[in-house]
């Protein structure tokens, strides 16, 4: 055992490290990464609307069948502590929801089909 102070913000620390020499470490083993789900299919033809960014749903604002006009609020989505308006890019008939209230999504995330 070999003892170093390390000084981190102006407050010294006294820490001990251990040399770890030959055969006697194992490399730990690396866990695949998981599969992300894929996206839920979208009807053809129609607008996606996609989270810009990662965040959580706070409010729905439309159903499947509403009609919605351009830059009508569709949902509010929270990221970083602020509310977003997730507005619709056109005129059109909601053909689905991908996500509800309290959803985290991810960028890119399907969040609705217009048509």
């Amino acid at each position: 055992m070999k003892k170093y102070r390390v000084t981190v913000n102006g407050t010294a620390y006294e820490i001990e490290l251990e040399e770890l020499t030959g055969a006697a470490v194992a490399p730990a083993a690396a866990s695949a990464p998981t599969p992300a789900p894929a996206p839920a299919a979208a009807p053809a033809g129609g607008e996606q609307v996609t989270s810009p960014m990662p965040g959580t749903i706070l409010a729905v604002n439309v159903a499947v069948g509403d009609t919605v006009k351009r830059g009508q609020v569709l949902m509010i989505l929270e990221a970083m502590k602020m509310e977003n308006e997730i507005m619709c890019p056109c005129d059109g008939k909601i053909v689905s929801v991908n996500t509800s209230k309290g959803s985290s999504v991810e960028s890119g995330t399907l969040l609705c089909v217009i048509q």
